[in-house]
């Protein structure tokens, strides 16, 4: 409706009220038609990417939501301790589990192997950050201190080392791609230069 409006407009504008009533007419209605076969009658809604499924995405986006809910909380929780070691860690682990977060939004299929990893796993680090923050903020226990660093260590690599395995999967199913697709051709008879 929009171009269409925009085009009569500009026609009676560049017409003259009396001629170019019927010719900015002609323009509105022919430019509003033709917008609308082009976009559809909702120029903003998704038109449906190739590729892209959209129920996984949207599986992705709240289990991402829900971990960033939960990275949330353990900052918050490192914030209480009032330990600035804790703190530094927790924003290095954050930032191990992002890059889960990112690996899996880049490829949703990916959601099933990191699955628990994102929400149990990252659940309890969530939990034993704010127990510990409880905790010390009473006690200062360095014993605690160094317990709680110990387990943000070996979350750490367990989560970096997932994200190793699925970056890792997705180049095995690269490769695959690949030399099915080579084999196809060399059936055809195309040949590859192999340097």
């Amino acid at each position: 409706m929009l171009t269409g409006i925009a085009l009569f407009v500009t026609g009676l504008a560049s017409y003259g009220i009396l001629t170019g009533f019927v010719v900015a007419t002609l323009f509105g209605v022919l430019g509003a038609v033709l917008h609308f076969f082009a976009f559809g009658p909702d120029p903003l809604n998704d038109k449906g990417a190739e590729g892209i499924d959209e129920f996984q995405s949207d599986r992705v986006a709240r289990v991402v939501d829900e971990g960033e809910d939960m990275l949330k909380a353990m900052e918050d929780a490192a914030l209480r301790a009032e330990e600035r070691e804790v703190s530094r860690r927790v924003v290095k682990f954050q930032d191990t589990v992002r890059a889960m977060f990112r690996t899996v939004e880049d490829d949703p299929r990916d959601l099933t192997a990191a699955r628990k990893y994102m929400t149990v796993y990252l659940r309890g680090a969530r939990d034993a950050t704010v127990k510990f923050a409880d905790y010390y903020s009473r006690t200062n226990e360095l014993q605690a201190k160094y317990d709680y660093l110990q387990l943000l260590d070996d979350l750490e690599d367990n989560f970096a080392s997932q994200t190793e395995k699925l970056l890792n999967d997705n180049r095995t199913d690269l490769d695959i791609e690949i030399d099915v697709l080579r084999d196809r051709l060399a059936r055809d008879g195309v040949k590859f230069d192999t340097e």
